[in-house]
């Protein structure tokens, strides 16, 4: 498919207009000031475009973007305040993880209102300004929803622990008896995700399900008083104006019958590996097609996405039939090595499983749950930033994690006695450091909080960051900060980046991938150490990973230098810095086959 979503760069969405200063509003966003919130949000596009289907999507982890009171906590002011960031990078969307009121036993995973927001991160005002900015600057929003469980501190738990054994509101949860001559022994032999038993005993003898932390209680979703809570939680947002709905867990949510043992340990290792009697259930697919029919009730395409860990690509495109969720997350091609043969094995059967649901592919690298691929791929920022392209090259929609647009690390030496994450506190489950993708992103200044906010920030800032703030790379053409511009920017002005449901493989040696996309661009992934020679059709290079962009010494002779003209098809605004300067592309009289290709992705656009 095209993207009707987006034109060239010089137009917005139909309904979200364009800013007419991009250079002036990219300073007031490393400066932090938000623009006056409108008295209406636009609204959305009529016209059926499936935005969704090739969207680049930018994961915000509300704590660890911006601080807008000044208390070292993200919150909603701060984000309001930071949008114009996003727009100037050049994202589609933005997604939300969890505001909801919570005691924050796991970082606002555990929902205790989830028509509320927390006072950590502010009001539902503070909420509807958010929505009425993001749209004024042309950005949708997609928040978190969090169905398999709640907090313990949730009005339905709190019922059911006073109300005892056999009650009403037990029933909307998992109690069971426990097994043994005084039913000291939990129901069954599952195990948290985050280590120990699912099971926690009440005083009173029962025991209650919790596949997560003891503070978050499973629904019991065969309870129809749940479903029917669950629709009403979806229209309450969809009537503030969110886009859509990230599906936490959505592979959970239905048990199967009996709640059988599994007789074996190590659970969480299974996760994503085969299918567990608590999650991959066929049931939940029931509860998707209910929700599909509620967001296709609303107007402005809204969608639903899922954060499905499934054994196979292939169930995993059970979740995005057309009747179903619009994406689900491709944990199969993050946990991909950086391996030419591998990625190229996943890409196909990520493509050929979807196209059989008619579903688009989306791609990740990132996200607040796994180490940050800067530092898990290895390889350094260079291979990085390589893993970027590429993933931006292909046929989907991508989703990009906060501050992977400044190259930022894990944080991997962070003290025992800062660490949040609950599964830290736990055995045998996660290993418990998800507290390094975490960190406050770094905004401007030489050292923390590095215009985060006020002082110091809910886990501590590395005191090395000062040359990865947003303000110390805006304008600087090697840093990974003008890349990702540059690439989004080349994404939107040529549609072949993203569009399509394949792509063409070309021949090239081991450890080198090389593909055609449409509108005549060619991607080239070198995956191995040393620089190779690969035979090309007639072709420019348009944007490169390397920093900053430079002919390689083998091609320099036979392709032009770049002058100061802009690209011919980018808006003098929106001109992507990490890119040749062009003019007449194509149009190279340079004829040529072998080209030597250096350890990165490389753009190309035949002649």
């Amino acid at each position: 498919m095209t993207r009707q979503h987006t034109a060239t760069p010089d137009t917005a969405p139909a309904g979200h207009p364009e800013p007419e200063n991009v250079p002036a509003a990219r300073a007031a966003s490393a400066g932090g000031a938000p623009s006056a919130v409108p008295t209406a949000a636009p609204a959305p596009a009529e016209a059926a475009t499936e935005w969704w289907r090739d969207a680049v999507i930018y994961q915000i982890y509300p704590r660890s973007f911006a601080d807008g009171n000044g208390d070292g906590m993200g919150d909603l002011p701060g984000i309001r305040g930071r949008l114009a960031h996003l727009r100037d990078l050049g994202v589609d969307a933005v997604w939300l993880s969890p505001f909801y009121a919570s005691p924050q036993a796991d970082a606002g995973y555990d929902v205790a209102d989830y028509r509320a927001v927390d006072p950590l991160f502010g009001t539902l005002a503070d909420a509807e300004a958010v929505l009425h900015e993001a749209h004024h600057l042309g950005l949708r929003v997609i928040t978190d929803l969090v169905p398999n469980h709640c907090s313990d501190q949730h009005v339905w738990f709190r019922r059911a622990l006073a109300e005892g054994p056999g009650s009403v509101h037990r029933a909307r949860f998992h109690f069971r008896p426990g097994r043994g001559p005084g039913g000291e022994l939990p129901p069954n032999d599952w195990e948290s995700v985050f280590g120990g038993p699912a099971w926690t005993r009440l005083p009173d003898g029962e025991w209650y399900l919790h596949l997560f932390a003891p503070e978050q209680p499973d629904f019991n979703w065969d309870h129809p008083a749940v479903q029917d809570e669950f629709r009403s939680i979806l229209r309450f947002w969809l009537d503030l104006g969110v886009d859509g709905f990230r599906v936490d867990v959505a592979h959970g949510m239905v048990k199967a019958p009996g709640l059988p043992d599994i007789g074996r340990g190590a659970q969480a290792r299974m996760i994503g590996s085969q299918v567990l009697p608590f999650f991959d259930q066929d049931g939940v697919h029931a509860i998707y097609r209910s929700w599909r029919t509620i967001l296709d009730e609303y107007p402005g395409e809204r969608i639903g996405v899922a954060e499905a860990w499934a054994p196979s690509v292939e169930r995993l495109a059970r979740y995005v039939r057309p009747d179903e969720l619009h994406q689900g997350f491709n944990f199969h091609y993050l946990n991909t090595a950086w391996d030419a043969g591998d990625l190229r094995a996943t890409i196909d059967t990520s493509l050929t499983a979807l196209g059989t649901v008619d579903a688009p592919a989306t791609w990740v690298l990132s996200n607040h749950d796994v180490v940050r691929h800067r530092t898990r791929l290895g390889g350094g920022l260079d291979r990085a930033r390589a893993a970027t392209l590429l993933m931006l090259a292909l046929p989907g929609s991508a989703y990009l994690y906060q501050g992977e647009e400044l190259g930022l690390p894990e944080v991997t030496d962070l003290p025992d006695e800062v660490r949040q994450d609950p599964s830290f506190f736990r055995a045998s489950g996660q290993d418990g450091l998800r507290d390094g993708c975490r960190v406050p992103l770094p905004w401007s200044g030489t050292r923390p909080p590095y215009g985060f906010g006020g002082g110091e920030t809910w886990l501590p800032q590395p005191d090395d960051w000062a040359a990865l703030t947003v303000e110390a790379q805006t304008g600087d053409p090697a840093s990974t900060l003008e890349l990702y511009r540059s690439a989004l920017a080349v994404r939107r002005t040529h549609p072949g980046l993203g569009a399509g449901e394949a792509v063409e493989w070309l021949d090239a040696p081991d450890g080198v991938l090389a593909f055609r996309r449409p509108g005549g661009l060619i991607c080239t992934v070198n995956t191995t150490a040393e620089a190779v020679r690969l035979a090309l059709p007639p072709a420019r290079r348009l944007l490169s990973s390397r920093a900053p962009f430079a002919p390689t010494a083998a091609t320099a002779a036979a392709e032009p230098s770049p002058d100061a003209s802009p690209v011919s098809s980018l808006s003098s605004t929106r001109q992507p810095s990490n890119a040749p300067q062009d003019n007449g592309i194509p149009g190279n009289p340079e004829d040529f086959e072998l080209r030597e290709i250096p350890a990165d992705t490389t753009i190309w656009w035949e002649e």
